[in-house]
């Protein structure tokens, strides 16, 4: 047979012949409807050499949020002379006209800029896109990255290029890491741009190997393990439909590194069928709390978490414990670690001046005062400058805040945050943000949590695929019983019968004591979602007019702009 030589279309664009254009935007928030560009930063690459930079302001057309200016350092007085984007825009499309768009989390970055085009009339742009994040997923092991945060990849990589949530500061950053991917890249055979768009989709010759692992999995809601050949469970999951979600592994949409890795050690797959969704949810959340499995991320450690507690002393102070005791103390959480803890303990005392010393303290117990009189931050009961009275309002502001109503918390940090904003110490005020937003959260997760711990027995329903009704049965915030409800059946005799054969919950101490906080939350989660109706409800369950989901509302809507966004740094807040 006379060979046949492939043409150039065949062979495909060598990667040291592509125009990469490796741009960032900065934004007032995570939304393209609701939310402006605030800077633009583009660096223009080829065959490892920069061409040009594209680098601007924009003046949004309304004040930047106070998070935005603590986290990016971009405040209005430094975009009221910036052109508006119907200006700036021509002049970016023209800088990436004929390239490869390049961004950290793409979708964020092409979402505005395609928000851009089309509120000012200009077609979007066509470029092929790459992703730093989907591509470092690809070639980069939790071996060596444990995350694919810009930050942690410029390290790894060895950029000369701190990322600082500055538009061409970080795109430079992102062209040292996109250089370093595509070397990493090139071990796989990828030196073509299609194929390295091909790359990041093409399932493992593991995936391929082991499809038949799928076969013996039904199409029923519940939960699947993942085994090696010793019978150790390497990863848990759950699905409404068993069979598709567990084949999905051993495609070309699996693109995680650990997933794959883990994929090559599996030897089988042990299914269990549930009678709900809700109930496979469940189940998945207490497996992985008690096999723990390596290739889980989520959920393994629940006996990990932490409390903020104001004990039950005379003079009761703030402490971070783990365990609920029945000691009549009130407790705030969980938290994930003892530093957001710690961070809630401190925009607590930044409003209410409770004792921060650890010692024991009496009516008849006296001490030294420490500084924190001397800068009024304590009344000095130690010394007995203030009453067990006074000291008891104290306590009491300081239970109210945790249980009932956050705004005292909520307005001395955020004064406290603007004071630094206006003396341009940002960083610090990004330390108060932070303080605040893992005492407001804490105090909203708590209260949404105990307003259903505390229901002794809660029946609800909810209409099940193909008719009939989900029927659950929650005991303390515990799902104790699940079942389908046939359609057309009569309730009451099934709702009697599931009760009955429901598991036996006994109440305990602190707001979150027979189930996991994760548990509760996935059970709120489906009393929440729509078509659900009460059957029956042993008690009350309210939550507080003024507690602290009003001001959760607020400091979410400052953390948009990373969660939806980059995800660059530590923990997502603007």
């Amino acid at each position: 047979m006379e060979a046949v030589q492939g043409t150039l279309d065949e062979l495909g664009t060598p990667l040291s012949e592509v125009t990469f254009v490796v741009f960032d935007l900065e934004t007032t928030g995570g939304s393209p409807a609701e939310d402006a560009i605030t800077e633009i930063g583009a660096v223009k690459v080829r065959a490892g050499e920069v061409l040009g930079e594209f680098s601007t302001l924009v003046d949004p057309g309304g004040p930047i949020p106070p998070f935005i200016s603590v986290l990016t350092g971009i405040t209005d007085a430094m975009v009221v002379a910036a052109p508006r984007i119907e200006a700036v825009l021509p002049s970016f499309l023209e800088f990436v006209r004929g390239s490869v768009l390049v961004a950290h989390n793409a979708s964020f970055d092409t979402r505005f800029v395609k928000a851009a085009c089309a509120a000012h009339g200009y077609p979007s742009p066509a470029n092929p896109v790459v992703d730093t994040v989907d591509l470092a997923r690809r070639v980069l092991t939790r071996d060596e990255t444990p995350n694919a945060k810009l930050a942690t990849l410029a390290r790894f990589f060895r950029s000369p290029v701190e990322p600082c949530h500055r538009a061409l500061q970080d795109a430079r950053a992102t062209v040292d890491v996109l250089h370093g991917l595509i070397e990493r890249a090139g071990s796989f055979q990828v030196h073509t741009l299609e194929e390295l768009k091909s790359f990041v989709r093409a399932p493992t010759p593991e995936q391929q190997r082991k499809r038949h692992l799928a076969d013996s999995v039904p199409h029923a809601p519940g939960v699947y393990l993942f085994e090696d050949e010793r019978g150790e469970v390497l990863y848990i999951g759950k699905s409404t439909n068993l069979r598709n979600r567990v084949r999905s592994y051993f495609t070309a949409s699996e693109t995680r590194p650990r997933i794959r890795e883990m994929i090559g050690i599996a030897d089988r797959v042990r299914h269990i069928v549930c009678a709900t969704a809700l109930e496979a949810e469940v189940r998945e959340l207490r497996l992985i709390g008690g096999a723990k499995p390596r290739y889980n991320r989520r959920s393994r450690f629940p006996e990990k978490m932490v409390w903020l507690k104001l004990t039950s002393e005379p003079f009761p102070r703030l402490s971070i414990v783990r365990e609920l005791k029945d000691d009549a103390a009130t407790y705030l959480g969980p938290f994930t670690s003892a530093r957001q803890a710690d961070d809630a303990r401190i925009a607590l005392h930044e409003a209410v001046p409770l004792r921060q010393c650890t010692q024991a303290l009496g009516p008849r117990t006296r001490r030294a005062a420490c500084v924190l009189h001397e800068m009024g931050r304590c009344g000095a009961p130690c010394e007995g400058r203030e009453s067990p009275a006074d000291y008891a309002a104290h306590v009491e502001a300081a239970r109210r805040a945790m249980t009932l109503d956050a705004t005292p918390v909520f307005a001395a940090v955020a004064a406290r945050m603007e004071r630094l904003s206006v003396e341009q110490r940002y960083e610090e005020a990004s330390v108060d943000r932070d303080r605040l937003a893992s005492f407001v959260r804490a105090a909203a997760r708590m209260q949404r949590l105990s307003a259903l711990t505390r229901i002794p027995q809660l029946v609800a329903a909810a209409p099940a695929f193909g008719g009939g009704w989900d029927v659950h049965v929650v005991r303390y915030g515990r799902l104790a019983g699940a079942g389908v409800l046939a359609k057309g059946a009569h309730p009451t005799p099934f709702v009697a019968s599931l009760t009955a054969s429901a598991e036996a919950v006994l109440p305990g101490p602190g707001p979150v004591h027979a189930a996991s906080a994760e548990e509760t939350e996935c059970i709120l989660r489906w009393l929440e979602s729509p078509g659900v109706r009460l059957v029956e409800v042993d008690g009350e369950w309210s939550l507080p007019a003024q507690g602290a989901a009003r001001h959760k509302a607020r400091i979410d809507l400052a953390y948009r702009h990373l969660d939806q966004g980059r995800g660059r740094e530590g923990r997502p807040l603007r």
